[in-house]
């Protein structure tokens, strides 16, 4: 069985505190010892100046997220930067010409100074400058600011940029740098220790010169000296534009792993790469595998990836991200992503790098579902039908699928469309402004190609005319145009400006609001699609046809949700036409999940209240426990895995839902038969019985109740039948007995007593355990089909409050439901008229109507009991049963199962106490039965008097001469036949 993930339906919207950490590209989960034991966390507003100039600074809100200090702007989009608080190396009050204006000075690792003005009251500000003291001293005690002059010698930017020779002024516009005798082959960068990809190696894609590598270098060694570098890179608008225009090579790894977040990880996991790497070497997976197979398809036209050096990099960074992240794996598309990064980056860069990708940026885009490029591919057309309607009717009119060509745009990033050296141009823009880059650049392709669109009329049409635009890319967008400047503009330079200024309305807001509006949709057909593999990939149906098993499978997933399962294990099952096993991944089930399913599945696994209070009527659900559904997890547990598959589960219910009476009875004798033996001891009897009860535990009268304690004394006194006449315990076979062999003790409560043949005599002398195990046991396993939470659910019975209780199911969350539901509660307990119903778990139809007239009559055999005084009911002749049997059944008192509430507010109505508290439970049980002989139905040997109840009159009538004719033809027949008989 494939894998069954429910983290779909488990999505919940990011707190206040993750989507601001979202927001500034933080890792999720901050450590503890970074965190300290206070919560420093704390936000004012302030104003960001890095030079006296006015037109440095902004106004917006500063935020203390240990441990970084976070600033954006109020728009939200000129201004935003993180530092981490370990690269602060003073912080200071300054003076400021205005009086009564609060100035922090901030001192960075590398000399530059940020001023900041905290704009809120005094007493605010003291309480922030409080707990960014506290922050920077737990960064202090741990030994981080060491840590950040080391964690900086990787990044390229410090030896481009270091405070008394700039090795920018020497740059070549072909990137290379030029020594005092104008050779590189002196390049002090060659000989440091910074990070690099293998462009170093195999050389960057593109022509240097015309990409103008040294211009755009020596723009950014401007930007970086001013504006802060690698941990410390404070964006301002001017950073977007330099993005946009493009990234020189070799600053191009560490402005992406800046830019996206992914270099705070790397600094706080130092050698985390190398541990994984080392943890996991020679181990092997599906997902290794997989990766083995796609490593020559990764961008095969860079020099790199024909090389032996370019495929083991990629190799490494791929195999330990699969090890870091085991649910995920590997996806395909992971191998053109990663390869494109390697170009640019380190190995450990690319890694950490692909954990922001695949957690933050684009989630769900290389999970097994895809189910995050799915999402965005609705909202993609939802954009196009918004944006561009022509082009949407059109494709809906011929049929064309947009998603053809769009999802291989969004699943990477465009590098398998687009030629190399423009597809990283969008990387650029998308790790510096996020998501909503490739739907900018995909409704841009779209709209500079409409014209040609609308003459599209299928899907190959589509896939060619797009083909052809990317091989054009580079081509002049006005080849006709008079201008020069115009004629040198290139259509991909016309992408972009058509992207970020005609759709700039697409932003971040945007897009997460269509993934609201669309996830149900996906999650759905995603589930479908998961429900109908699942059921493929089972091996057998058993008796149950295709719908059964999918409302099996509804069953457990719904079991999936409320209880999650362990992460899937690798399982080994053989491929296909070969005789070679394979890891496979597979989801199993552990007890507390199974629990939940059974509750599903079984009516008598799980408690229904009927909750009336005079405003609605509801039926609350809560799970039993209980040993028998213990004992049933592990039953069904045949390879004693300690879990069970979906597989496993439905190969168990295939056994007692098709059983017939004997089957029903077998099934049950080996599900309490503990070692297998063919024999029940004493003990395992015992806890039959209880399982009985457990089972009848909600039932209606006291019949259920006395048809257990008349099981018990005909199971006890059949297995004492069985006993030899010297005591010993019934065993087969027999062993060899010896002249010197020692007599044998009588049979204990642990030894062989019950066989089936005898359970079964026992059950069939019951109408009542005949009728359970023929219809009630196998009928109390019931499928339905699943609900549609799509729809609206139905609120039949909700009386005055009908209206408000549809409208809380569908708009309010499940907390607010039950507190809703403890509040009229509340209210119907104010008025008296709350009431708590238990139904009965297996008798749920007409029996239960038969059953309640018994219930008057044994009452009454109730009162005669306890009337006799308490002397007369433990007399033997009130209960006739056997010793142990009768120890059995005091000992098996009726308790209430505990059960885990789905609500916890609400509280099952308190249990009247019995009227008969002295009567011992057999007592009760053999006036159920009484009451149950006095209420059967009569047959015609029953108008036949007994001679006990004729009077001495009709006695006499009855004797005569007949009967002395009539013995003396019976002794003259004996005498002819046997001459013995008479002398006996």
């Amino acid at each position: 069985m494939a894998t069954i993930s429910t983290h779909l339906r488990n999505y919940k919207e990011p707190t206040k505190d993750q989507a601001q950490r979202l927001f500034f590209s933080l890792p999720p989960e901050p450590s503890p010892e970074d965190v300290g034991p206070v919560d420093n966390r704390f936000e004012i507003n302030a104003v960001l100046q890095l030079n006296e100039g006015q037109e440095d600074s902004y106004a917006g809100k500063l935020y203390l997220l240990p441990p970084y200090l976070c600033f954006v702007s109020l728009d939200r989009r000129s201004v935003k930067t993180s530092v981490p608080l370990s690269s602060i190396r003073r912080v200071e009050r300054v003076n400021h010409p205005r009086a009564g204006v609060f100035q922090l000075g901030l001192t960075l690792w590398h000399g530059m100074k940020i001023n900041i003005q905290l704009t809120s009251l005094r007493p605010t500000a003291d309480q922030f400058c409080v707990h960014l003291r506290d922050a920077l001293k737990i960064q202090l005690d741990l030994g981080r600011m060491k840590q950040v002059k080391q964690f900086v010698k990787t990044c390229y930017s410090e030896v481009l940029i270091p405070i008394s020779n700039p090795e920018a002024d020497n740059e070549r516009e072909d990137g290379s740098i030029m020594t005092d005798n104008g050779d590189v082959d002196g390049n002090p960068l060659t000989k440091t220790n910074y990070h690099g990809g293998l462009g170093l190696t195999f050389k960057f894609p593109g022509d240097a010169k015309k990409l103008r590598e040294g211009s755009k270098l020596k723009l950014w060694t401007t930007y970086l000296r001013s504006h802060g570098r690698n941990l410390t890179l404070l964006r301002y608008p001017h950073c977007t534009r330099l993005v946009q225009v493009g990234l020189p090579n070799r600053l191009r790894g560490e402005l992406w792993e800046t830019l996206s977040g992914s270099i705070f990880l790397r600094f706080s996991n130092p050698g985390v790469y190398e541990g994984i790497l080392k943890a996991n070497e020679g181990r092997t997976s599906t997902s290794t595998e997989e990766i083995e197979k796609d490593l020559n398809r990764s961008l095969p036209e860079y020099p790199a990836y024909q090389h032996e050096k370019g495929i083991d990099t990629l190799r490494r960074v791929l195999t330990a991200y699969s090890w870091k992240n085991p649910e995920l794996g590997y996806c395909q598309a992971m191998n053109i992503l990663t390869a494109a990064l390697l170009i640019y980056t380190s190995e450990e860069q690319a890694f950490w790098i692909l954990e922001v990708l695949c957690d933050r940026l684009l989630p769900g885009y290389y999970s097994p579902s895809m189910y995050g490029t799915l999402l965005d591919q609705r909202v993609f057309e939802a954009l196009v039908q918004r944006c561009l309607p022509m082009i949407h009717e059109h494709f809906n009119a011929v049929d064309v699928q947009l998603s053809v060509a769009s999802l291989p745009w969004f699943l990477s990033l465009f590098i398998n469309s687009m030629p190399m050296v423009f597809a990283f141009r969008v990387v650029d823009c998308f790790f510096c402004m996020g998501p909503k880059v490739l739907f900018q650049v995909g409704l841009a392709i779209l709209k500079i190609n409409g014209e040609k669109l609308l003459h599209v009329q299928d899907d190959g049409g589509f896939i060619s005319l797009m083909r052809d635009y990317f091989a054009s890319l580079g081509e002049s967008a006005h080849p006709n145009s008079a201008d020069a400047r115009s004629r040198a503009i290139i259509k991909f330079q016309e992408l972009l400006l058509v992207a970020f200024r005609e759709f700039s309305i697409i932003n971040d807001d945007l897009i997460e609001n269509e993934r609201r509006r669309y996830r149900g949709e996906i999650v759905h057909s995603i589930e479908s699609f998961a429900k109908r593999s699942a059921v493929r990939n089972l091996s057998s149906f058993g008796r149950f046809s295709k719908d059964q098993v999918g409302m099996i499978y509804d069953s457990l997933f719904k079991a999936l949700v409320v209880a999650p399962p362990p992460p899937p294990v690798m399982t080994k099952r053989k491929s296909p036409g070969s005789e070679e096993e394979t890891e496979r991944p597979e989801t199993r089930i552990e007890l507390q999940t199974f629990r939940v399913f059974l509750a599903e599945i079984a009516t008598w696994s799980r408690d229904e209240y009927v909750v009336s209070n005079g405003f609605q009527q509801r039926v609350e659900k809560r799970l039993a426990e209980h040993e028998f559904i213990d004992r049933l997890f592990f039953f069904w547990d045949i390879n004693h895995n300690g879990s069970l598959s979906f597989q496993d589960l439905v190969n168990g219910l295939d056994r007692i839902m098709f059983a017939d009476l004997m089957s029903s009875i077998e099934w049950f004798f080996a599900l309490h038969d503990k070692d297998k033996d063919g024999w029940l001891t004493k003990d395992e009897v015992l806890t039959l019985s209880e399982s009985l009860l457990f089972i009848f535990r909600a039932e209606v009268g006291d019949a259920y109740l006395g048809t257990v304690s008349r099981f018990m004394t005909n199971a006890f006194e059949y297995g004492d039948a069985l006993l030899p006449e010297d005591g010993t315990p019934p065993m087969s076979p027999p062993a060899e007995v010896s002249a010197n062999t020692a007599p044998i003790t009588p049979v204990t409560s642990n030894q062989p007593y019950l066989n089936l043949a005898t359970f079964r005599m026992v059950v069939l002398a019951d109408p009542l355990l005949e009728a359970f195990f023929d219809v009630d046991l196998p009928r109390s396993f019931k499928l339905a089909p699943a609900e549609d939470s799509s729809g609206p659910r139905s609120q039949l019975g909700l009386g005055l409050l009908g209206n408000v209780g549809g409208f809380f199911s569908q708009f309010v969350t499940e907390d607010n439901k039950k507190i809703f539901n403890s509040f009229v509660d509340d209210m119907g307990k104010a008025i008296g008229k709350h009431q708590v119903v238990q139904r009965p778990s297996i008798n749920q139809g007409e029996r239960n109507a038969l059953l309640q007239e018994p219930l008057h009559s044994t009452t009454r055999h109730l009162q005669k009991i306890k009337t006799q005084g308490s002397s007369e009911t433990s007399t033997p002749s009130a209960i006739s049963t056997p010793n142990s049997a009768s120890q059995s059944a005091t000992s098996l008192q009726p308790k209430t199962p505990p059960v885990v509430a789905t609500s916890p507010t609400m509280k099952p109505s308190p249990i009247t106490p019995s009227p008969y508290p002295d009567i011992s439970l057999l007592a009760k049980a053999n006036a159920a039965a009484a009451a149950v002989m006095e209420n059967r139905q009569a047959f015609k040997i029953d108008e036949v008097g007994d001679e006990d109840d004729l009077d001495e009159g009709e006695i006499g009538e009855l004797g005569g001469e007949d009967d002395d004719h009539m013995m003396s033809e019976v002794d003259a027949f004996l005498e002819a036949n046997d001459a013995s008989v008479g002398a006996k």
